[in-house]
């Protein structure tokens, strides 16, 4: 027979002990496991709080054939002494450089890959000597939003182009169009005349 349910009135008076009550193990049982989960909350937000202040490098990507190629389509680079012209239909490459002592030009095409490099197969000529055909490739990066560049196999890598742009930036020196044709069509005249 079951025993009778009689409502009780809360007295705040505790009941006077007879016998162990069962399961009353099993009620502080959850208490363990519940301090040891608020003890590793506790833990791994320290940890994250401490991965905020030192935070990894960001991974680099290297930009598709086509991003390079918009960056160099139809743009003159200009350097301390002399330029190039990445040209757009076929991809000419035209350069030329003026020391104190020669001059030279160059004339061939220019790539990208898909592996982020922009290559140019030109043949350097002056005065004195005729070069054979040579490339000369940069890896390009992706850090943080800013492409970076440098010369292979084993350049420095170094700022190309940020966002925002920045005046230190290598980009800074490329101009929209053929900007140093006439400047190109000078030093070939010049040199082709001498040979």
């Amino acid at each position: 027979m079951r025993p009778l349910i009689v409502p009780t009135v809360w007295t705040g008076l505790r009941r006077p002990r007879t016998e162990p009550e069962r399961g009353q193990p099993a009620r502080r049982a959850w208490l363990l496991p519940l301090l040891v989960v608020c003890g590793q909350l506790a833990l791994s937000g320290a940890a994250q709080a401490a991965n905020e202040k030192n935070p990894k490098p960001a991974e680099a990507a290297v930009p598709t054939a086509f991003e390079l190629q918009l960056l160099y389509t139809d743009r003159t680079w200009l350097w301390k002494d002399g330029a190039a012209y990445f040209g757009q239909i076929g991809r000419p490459l035209r350069a030329w450089t003026s020391g104190q002592d020669s001059a030279s030009v160059a004339e061939g095409r220019w790539l990208v890959t898909k592996d982020g490099k922009m290559c140019m197969d030109v043949a350097w000529r002056s005065k004195s000597y005729k070069g054979k055909q040579q490339r000369t490739c940069y890896s390009h990066r992706i850090v943080g939003g800013a492409i970076q560049q440098r010369k292979d196999p084993d350049g420095v890598w170094y700022s190309f182009k940020r966002t925002p742009e920045d005046p230190s930036d290598e980009y800074q020196k490329f101009e929209v169009g053929d900007a140093k044709g006439a400047q190109f069509e000078e030093t070939r005249k010049l040199i082709d005349s001498k040979n």
